[in-house]
Formats: structure tokens, sequence, C-alpha cells
């Protein structure tokens, strides 16, 4: 008789895994080349384009650096977009992935601006750098601090602001070159306050909608009438503040209308959404069942479109954090002089934009799970009302003149949106009584599991604290390490 080894099976498991490994390490390397095969792309069009000469070589590293922090703000921010979509399961990966790449290659290339502040939010002022070759040291090390930061961000799974990275990148770089005294600190407490207030303001908004949706639709005897009635006015509310936002936002470096004009276009489109959706609501809903999975189909296209208008609007504003430094080095090194504004070439617009749909599809997924599923579960009517959040707080912030960041707002409602759902399942009579309705036993919820819900948790503190964690030392993080590099750049340079 053959004797069997016990330990047969587990050595083959140890196999498997083993060529698991093997494969995921395959993978990335897969990945890491096309991303160094894209930094070198960007090196010879920098070359190709500016000529040969003196400075050819600074101007070819500045490329570099400004297509790595492209990747990144792919790789973290843009999964605030998309993320609620996705764990909502109104989007696939791979179509959220695809909806965003065109959207903000179009939001860059269509409405990124031929000027941008190549100093970002003002921070520094450039008049009191007298040597050209520091100032554009400086901006070198405050990209490099800044794409590195971000890059850590993304890999420990905290969704940071790539333009607060910038911020502090700026500051810190200026302070080792000239002092504090470059620092405009008004702007900076302005910075700081913005770390509080957007995650608040978009937690709130979204919470407020949620909690109308909760009882308006979802905890109604009758929620196909209710979401008849109201699901118009929620899509068209969402698109006249998404006609508010974009004028407002995301195409304000070609079109900056008068607010009587912002406010009548986004009045006319709430309208003719409202005209357009209300018919077509009515009879998609016809036959539906009585019960929330009806909803979740009503909620799922306006929620793909507020992902794109999201991501054409966060590729219009954020391609200058990484083009912006660059800008600013271009612009120095062919003129010999420091502008605060620059105009942008196309191929350094074209960087921008590619590099962050690149660095989406590379690493974007990993934030995108985060945002979308591992904070607190998503339904498209969850996910709707984190999009609609980011839009009005954005709305809000320009009208009170805020400096405000997109990922804290984005990750903010998230995080509203749970801990409202923790405060509703722990105290809503009215879901009590539905729930209790809708047991086909007919005998009411039993007081064990009554006690259970009430104390649900459903938001994961783990990740909340990571991610406070992450925002409050972005700028100090990323001003230390442009110090040190700018510092240990001058001794070498």
């Amino acid at each position: 008789m053959v004797q069997r080894k016990p330990t047969l099976d587990k050595d083959l498991a140890k196999i498997v895994h083993v060529e698991a490994a093997a494969l995921s390490m395959a993978g990335n390397l897969r990945t890491h080349g096309i991303a160094v095969i894209f930094l070198v792309m960007a090196a010879f069009l920098s070359a190709a384009l500016v000529g040969v000469s003196s400075d050819t070589a600074i101007v070819v590293v500045a490329a570099i650096l400004g297509g790595y922090m492209a990747l990144n703000i792919g790789a973290n921010d843009v999964a605030n977009n998309v993320g609620p979509a996705v764990g909502s399961r109104a989007l696939t990966l791979l179509g959220a992935l695809v909806i965003a790449a065109v959207c903000e290659s179009a939001g860059a290339l269509l409405a990124g601006g031929d000027v941008v502040s190549t100093i970002s939010k003002g921070i520094i002022d450039p008049s009191l750098v007298d040597d050209t070759s520091v100032f554009v040291l400086a901006m070198m090390s405050a990209l490099l601090a800044a794409a590195l930061w971000v890059n850590l961000a993304t890999y420990i799974g905290a969704p940071v602001s790539t333009t607060h990275s910038v911020v502090g990148g700026v500051m810190g770089a200026g302070i080792a070159a000239v002092g504090f005294q470059l620092v405009n600190w008004n702007t900076m407490g302005a910075i700081a306050a913005s770390w509080v207030i957007s995650p608040l303001i978009g937690g709130v908004i979204a919470a407020c909608f949620l909690a109308f949706i909760k009882t308006n639709v979802i905890y109604r005897d009758d929620k196909i009438a209710a979401a008849r009635r109201w699901v118009p006015v929620l899509v068209a509310v969402m698109a006249g503040a998404f006609s508010w936002y974009l004028s407002v936002k995301g195409l304000k470096r070609v079109w900056r209308p008068e607010i009587q004009t912002v406010i009548v276009t986004s009045l006319i489109v709430f309208l003719a959404v409202w005209a357009i959706i209300h018919p077509l609501i009515r009879r998609q809903s016809e036959g539906m069942e009585n019960r929330n999975q009806s909803l979740r189909v009503l909620f799922r296209i306006p929620l793909i479109c507020s992902a794109a208008l999201l991501s054409f609007a966060h590729g219009a504003n954020d391609v200058a954090n990484a083009i912006g430094p660059l800008a600013a080095i271009l612009s120095t090194v062919q003129s010999g002089e420091i502008s605060s504004k620059v105009e942008v070439p196309i191929w350094i617009m074209m960087i921008g934009a590619f590099g962050i749909s690149l660095g989406l599809f590379l690493y974007g997924p990993k934030l995108i799970r985060m945002v979308g599923d591992q904070i607190t579960k998503m339904n498209p009517m969850r996910a709707y009302c984190v999009a609609l959040s980011a839009a009005i707080t954005v709305i809000i912030a320009s009208w009170l003149g805020l400096p405000v960041s997109s990922t804290h707002i984005a990750v903010g409602a998230v995080f509203g949106v749970g801990f409202f759902r923790e405060y509703y399942t722990k105290r809503s009579k009215r879901r009590r009584e539905m729930v209790t309705r809708a047991d086909p036993s007919g005998k009411e919820e039993h007081p064990v599991a009554a006690e259970v819900q009430q104390y649900r948790r459903l938001v994961r503190r783990s990740h909340f604290l990571t991610i406070i964690a992450a925002w409050v030392i972005t700028v100090p993080a990323a001003a230390i390490l442009s110090a040190l590099i700018f510092l240990g750049l001058s001794l070498v340079v």
C-alpha cells in the first residue's frame, strides 16, 4: 500500500500561492514598465519641441517630474469621482476607468486653459526670488515632493488632496530657498481651514439629501409612486447644480460668465431636465416591484452622468497641479524671467491630460475600491448623494471664496452618508416600522436583532482615522520633503 504524505496538499497549495505571487509581481512590473515608457516619451517630446540648448536638460527633467505627478493624480485623485458609482454597482470598474479617462482628458485639453497659475493658490511671492535658477530648482523640488507624497498616500490607500500636496511642496521649497517671509500666511491659513470646512460641508449636504430620499422615497408605502414624484426633481437638481459647477469651476479658464448668467442658465437646465426626465421615469417605472431594488435602477443613469461630469471638471482644474510648475520652469528657462502666470503649450497639456488618464488605468483601481466600497457600503441612492454633494459644496465654497479640496469634499460626503446611516438605523422609528412590516412571518422584530441594529457600525473607523491623519499631515509632509529635496539638489547642482 502506498503511504500518502499528509503534507502533500499543503505543499501543492504553497506552489499555487507562489505561482499567484509570481503572476502578481509580473503584473506589477508590466504596470510600472508602461508608466516608465510614458515618462520616457514625455522626456523625448519635451526635448524635441524645446530644441537643443544649454537648458534642455532642465526642461526634460521637469517634463519627467510633471508626467510623474500626473500619473499620481490619476492614481489617487480621480477615485473620488467614480468610486461611489463603482461601489454602488452602477458602473463596472472597467466602465468607470474608461469614462473617467475620457472625461478627465477632455476636461484637461478642452477646459484646462491656455494660462495657469504657476504658483499654486498664490501662496508665495515670486518677486522675492532674485535668482531664476533658484526658482527653477524650487519648482522642481515642489513637483517631486508633491508627487512622492501622493504616491505614498496611494500606496497606503489614503485619498489625499493633490492640490494641497503641491501647495505644501511650493511652500517648503520657497521657505528653503528664501525664507518664511516668502509665504503668504493668510492664504495658508485659509487652506488649513479648508481641511475642516470641506469635508464637513460635503458630509452634511450628502447626509441631508440621503435623509430626504429615505424619508420621501425609500421608506414610503408606495415607493414607485414616490419615486415618480421625486426622482425627476432630484435629477433636475443634480443637472442644475452641475451646470452651475461647470460654469464656475470646470469651464472657468475658457468661459467666465456673470453670476446672473450662471443662475439663469442653471435654472433653465433644471426645468429642461425635469421636463425630459419626468415622463422617462414614469415610463421606466411601469411594472416595477415596490422594493428598493427598483429604486436603484432609477438612480443608475443619473449617477453615471454625475461621474462623467465630475471627472470632466476635475480634469479641467487639477491638471494644473501637474503642469503648473512644469509650465513655470519652461517659461523661466526660455525668458529668463519669473512670472506668476504663463502660457501653456499644448504639449505640456497633453502630458498632464494623458498622464492623469494613464495613472488612473494603471494604479487607480485600488483607491476606487477604497472610496467606493471599503469606507461604507454604497448603493446608487447613496452614491448619488455623494456626487450631488460634491457639486453643491464646490458651488458654496466658490461663492464664499473658500479654497476647498475636491478630494476632501467627496470623501467627506462618503463619511457623511455612512455616519448618517448609523444614526438613522439607531433612531428612525419609521425605518423600524417598515422593517417590521416587511417581515414575512408577520412577527415583530426580535429584541436582540433590534439591539444589534441599534449598535451597528456602518463606517470603518480604521479607514476614517487613516484618511484624516493623511489629510492633516499632507501640507507639512510635502513641505518638509520639498525643503529637503531643495537643499539636497542645491548641494549637488
